[in-house]
């Protein structure tokens, strides 16, 4: 049985890189909901604030789940668990 999260330096090495996959991907969320925001107040003029939030909460709530739930994947399969789950005694 490979050892992936249960030992503490790959452990922390895997949350390490993780975070710091979540960091660049919110960047990347700001700089789309941004742009979507400028595009929407280009085309429909000045936006109200529900109108801001749905923007928000839908685009940079979408690329933020979709960064969180791939980068676990990516967690899950660096550190060995995927091969863990598949071996049998």
């Amino acid at each position: 049985m490979a050892e992936g999260l249960n030992n503490p330096a790959a452990r922390a090495h895997a949350w390490r890189r993780y975070r710091r996959l979540m960091k660049w991907m919110a960047g990347f969320a700001l700089l789309v909901v941004l742009g979507a925001l400028a595009a929407l107040e280009l085309m429909f003029g000045p936006l109200n604030w529900v109108t801001v939030l749905a923007a928000i909460g839908g685009f940079g709530g979408t690329a933020l789940l979709t960064a969180a739930l791939m980068g676990l994947v990516f967690l899950s399969s660096g550190t060995g668990h995927d091969e863990d789950v598949d071996r049998r005694q």
